[in-house]
């Protein structure tokens, strides 16, 4: 890695980035200065419980979606919980740090809430590295800002209200970058092995970032004056290694390592999920428009002053981009790591004030002394700052609009993967809990609302979308080969509807339909939700229902 040297007075340049400084954007001793109360303890106290509301209100007033059905119900079994482990075991296809983090708070509480609020509590911690980051790279008042825009973006507020893997992730991947940040600075091994045990961790919480060590790559590959020591490499590698090898070994020891071989297999097989352009066209207005310009304004706007620290923060988060572009399967929640740099290169736009005109003020007819506040008016040394705030002032502004419209609760018959709870699923599994006898089985439509009303209904819930070739399926479904011949046996008495799921697989909703109609289908429960017509007239549309079907 980079081994920073004094250099003396004028060091010399580097031949395509200005001088070479790994020095830290404010000084060590800022944290000392008799303002420190005033002007970070205080604002940052502010920006963190900013996060907090956002993250917190109206936590669980929606259900939980599939995938958090999937790591909470693990982390119940990893707990203890025997109702929900033979319906979610603890090997399925991802590595276990954030169950297993997850599974110490179920033991004293376990609730939606609780859940829900682990993982925000993880989303305001990264909150606060976003600042210690922002801070070491371009000072106080650009960390300040970065933290801010985090704690409000819609992107980062959603998924990290949710028991989804990525919000450990992203805040084991903002350390990671942090270490190395702290390395460049300071020539210290310490912080590049401190570094390897973050990148490890962010593995362990999702295999996926693994692809940032190609961003760091990409940093020291074009940036030839950080130079890599071999002997503070090691460590760091070593210690990272160490770590990811926890997966595969547990899964060796438990005789479950063909469980990983499958998800792989699967993952590489799969068709894809989305367009090519998806994050392209989805993205930008959860990330925040505004945001996205101030950081590229700011890239062309500052770039005589670029340095190391843009280069760094853009091979951060491009790599991941262009990967996640490419690669055929893309998830809505997949590119959160990159919000971070986002925020960091858009605070340090907007913690700079705009340049005043060459051109004087025109003059006015009165003398300045004869105004109030003449002389102050006319220095004019007021509107660079004044600019560059209500600009900031703007950005946070649509952010929290936006995020607002988000976190509160809303009547929806079609849903994103990633983007939010499944409205209806927490009651029709109660119902499930409550009335369905023990033993029952259930056939619904796909894998995310059978996920759903596992968790909540505590009974075996079948999909028809399930692909009998195991190279096509996720390998911890099993599929149903032939449903007519099933249901003929009795093995299945409840079929379920769902809109969001019809909504993405027509075949598959109108061959539940058929079979609930062929096997004699009585509605004994629908989920509901009341929206609105383009005309303004109240509707009621039903999202969820069970048919009691009869052989």
């Amino acid at each position: 890695m980079a081994r920073a040297k004094d250099l003396g007075p004028a060091p010399p340049p580097l031949p395509d980035a200005g001088p070479r400084d790994f020095s830290a954007a404010e000084p060590a001793t800022a944290g000392r200065d008799r303002r420190w109360l005033l002007l970070t303890a205080l604002p940052l106290t502010a920006i963190l419980a900013t996060a907090l509301f956002f993250r917190f209100w109206q936590l669980a007033a929606v259900g939980f979606n599939g995938d958090e059905a999937v790591y909470t119900g693990t982390a119940a079994s990893l707990a203890g919980n025997h109702a929900l482990s033979t319906l979610f075991p603890v090997f399925r296809a991802h590595p276990l740090l954030f169950q297993t983090l997850l599974s110490v708070v179920l033991r004293i509480h376990e609730t939606d809430w609780t859940a829900r609020a682990f993982a925000a509590a993880i989303g305001v911690a990264a909150v606060a590295m976003t600042f210690l980051l922002g801070r070491r790279l371009y000072g106080r008042g650009a960390g300040l800002l970065a933290a801010l825009l985090i704690a409000v973006m819609p992107y980062h507020v959603i998924v990290s209200r949710q028991v989804l893997l990525d919000g450990l992730m992203t805040l084991c991947a903002t350390a990671a970058l942090y270490c190395v940040v702290r390395y460049l600075h300071d020539a210290a091994p310490g912080w590049l092995a401190a570094g390897g045990a973050m990148i490890g961790a962010a593995i362990l919480s999702k295999e996926t970032s693994v692809i940032l060590l190609g961003g760091l790559y990409a940093f020291f590959a074009l940036t030839p004056r950080a130079r890599m020591r071999v002997r503070h490499l090691l460590p760091a590698a070593g210690i990272m290694v160490a770590e990811v090898a926890v997966w595969p070994v547990s899964l060796r020891l438990s005789g479950q390592g063909q469980t990983g071989q499958n998800y792989l297999l699967w993952q590489l097989l799969r068709p894809p999920n989305h367009g090519l352009w998806f994050y392209f066209t989805v993205l930008p207005s959860w990330i925040g428009l505004a945001v996205l310009a101030a950081a590229l304004s700011g890239l062309i706007w500052l770039r005589r002053e670029a340095t190391w620290r843009e280069r760094l923060l853009l091979a951060w988060l491009v790599i991941p981009v262009i990967f996640f572009t490419l690669w055929p399967v893309k998830g809505f929640e997949y590119l959160l790591p990159v919000a971070p740099p986002l925020a960091i290169l858009a605070g340090r736009t907007l913690a700079r004030p705009l340049p005043l005109p060459s051109k004087s003020l025109p003059s006015t007819s009165l003398p300045s002394k004869s105004l109030p506040g003449g002389e102050w008016l006319r220095s004019r040394s007021w509107l660079p700052g004044a600019a560059m705030a209500a600009l900031a002032s703007i950005t946070v502004g649509s952010l929290v609009v936006s995020t607002w419209s988000h976190i509160e609760p809303s009547a929806s018959t079609s849903f994103l993967a990633g983007s939010g709870g499944l409205n209806g699923g927490r009651q029709a599994g109660d119902w499930i809990a409550h009335n369905a006898p023990r033993g029952a089985r259930l056939l619904a439509i796909g894998p995310s609302v059978a996920n759903v009303l596992e968790f909540y209904g505590h009974r075996p819930v079948s999909a028809l979308s399930v692909s009998p070739n195991r190279h096509n399926r996720n390998p911890a479904y099993v599929p149903v080969p032939n449903p007519d011949k099933a249901l003929r046996d009795g093995v299945f008495q409840y079929i379920v509807w769902d809109s969001y799921t019809a909504a993405r697989s027509s075949f598959f909703a109108n061959e539940a339909r058929r079979l609930a109609n062929k096997f004699h289908g009585v509605a004994v429960f629908t989920s509901a939700v009341s929206i609105r017509t383009s005309s303004g007239r109240g509707v009621v549309e039903p999202v969820i229902v069970i048919y009691e079907v009869h052989p």
